[in-house]
């Protein structure tokens, strides 16, 4: 198992704190997925809610790399945690007095997905220049067991306290989270980057210098259709669960809690397993991952087809396991062939190709659903799905 980050103290504590900053973040997305449905009881709306959150990185992420690759990361880093808290706080104040309505939720969704924007390219940045470049590799796959560990925890904790103690309680407790992981990052000490040309570079010339070599670059090309193609269809499936949680099998908002956690257990596994595989070699996508992007693919006929419960906990889990497998993957594929001077634009570009991808997969699978059914909505997607995937593999090959 390549442990190698967990030398260095500086990762150590990213990781710690870290930690509760992706709990909160997988609790608020369970919490305004189910208030999104017990306001409307529409499949379409959760779909918007989760598009409006995830539409501002299709537009300002690559903007945000820019900036990070000209910027001193851990202020950066801070001011965005402080902004998450803020708008966390006002969720919790405008639900707690019966403000938040439609707009007020699609709004501050918006404007939580706005700041997670410039977050991403931080958060995909920071820790890799924590620790030295050999062991890159080892960050990618330890940082996505704890982002899946809080995936399979924060949703269980979001579902647990909206059944028993409320809506108020989950979001003020959500809330709560981001604070250690502010105070965290004062302690941090990240390299320096090997050049400052970016800093000296036209803003424009900058974004376009990093477009240019994300195109140039064949493995980063083939890396992003990957991309696109699994979280529109798996990623976007794993933004509706409260349709199939509730809408298909009156479970509320415990089962929503239990299939958003089925699939954090899912990717959780395929974070272990990646950790514990030898190491990718660079210049290459691994085939056992795009196999099980594929195979993942083509369970979403069964799910929608699926009348069982313990069935569709199963398919869920296997959904969480295959895209994030294939997220670990292609993630480390391209931070393993990057220079620091290039970290905050390809990666805020790959972030877009990915978040754009699941919030349209959402908005479209979720309409879809209200107008000709789940099993017919999810079959399609499927079926299509498969065999674009199984194109592009044999195109790479």
């Amino acid at each position: 198992m390549n442990l190698s980050a967990l030398k260095f103290r500086d990762f150590r504590i990213y990781l710690a704190g870290n930690l509760f900053a992706v709990n909160a973040t997988w609790m608020q997305r369970v919490t305004i997925g189910w208030i999104a449905w017990d306001l409307t009881s529409s499949a379409t709306f959760v779909g918007f809610i989760a598009f409006v959150n995830f539409a501002p990185a299709m537009v300002t992420g690559p903007l945000f790399g820019v900036l990070i690759d000209r910027m001193r990361i851990t202020q950066v880093a801070k001011l965005t945690q402080l902004l998450l808290l803020t708008i966390s706080l006002g969720f919790y104040l405008f639900f707690t007095f019966r403000f938040l309505d439609e707009i007020l939720l699609s709004f501050l969704s918006f404007l939580s997905g706005l700041v997670t924007s410039a977050y991403n390219p931080v958060r995909l940045s920071l820790a890799p220049r924590l620790v030295d470049r050999t062991s890159v590799a080892s960050v990618v796959s330890i940082v996505a067991i704890n982002f899946n560990l809080a995936r399979l925890t924060g949703p269980a904790i979001g579902g647990w306290l909206i059944a028993g103690w409320g809506i108020s309680s989950a979001l003020l407790v959500q809330t709560v989270c981001y604070l250690p992981f502010i105070f965290t990052i004062s302690l941090l000490r990240p390299r320096e980057r090997s050049s400052s040309t970016t800093e000296n570079e036209p803003f424009i010339a900058a974004l376009q210098n990093g477009i240019r070599h994300a195109l140039s670059n064949t493995l980063i090309r083939q890396a992003f259709l990957v991309t696109v193609l699994y979280a529109f269809l798996i990623r976007g499936t794993l933004e509706i669960l409260p349709v199939i949680a509730d809408g298909v099998f009156s479970r509320g908002a415990t089962g929503l809690g239990l299939l958003t956690s089925s699939a954090g257990f899912g990717a959780l596994v395929a974070g272990v397993t990646k950790a514990f595989t030898p190491s990718q070699m660079t210049g290459e996508l691994p085939k056992f991952a795009l196999a099980n992007a594929l195979l993942g693919i083509g369970l979403l006929p069964l799910i929608g087809l699926s009348s069982s419960w313990d069935l569709t906990l199963f398919c869920i889990s296997y959904l969480g396991f295959s895209g994030t497998l294939a997220g670990i993957s292609v993630q480390t594929a391209i931070q393993m062939d990057l220079d620091d001077d290039f970290r905050g634009r390809i990666m805020s570009l790959w972030t877009m190709a990915s978040i754009g991808a699941t919030a349209t997969g959402a908005i479209i699978l979720g309409g879809l659903t209200d107008h000709i059914g789940i099993s017919l909505a999810l079959s399609f997607a499927g079926g299509l799905g498969t065999v674009l995937l199984a194109t592009i593999v044999l195109r790479a090959r």
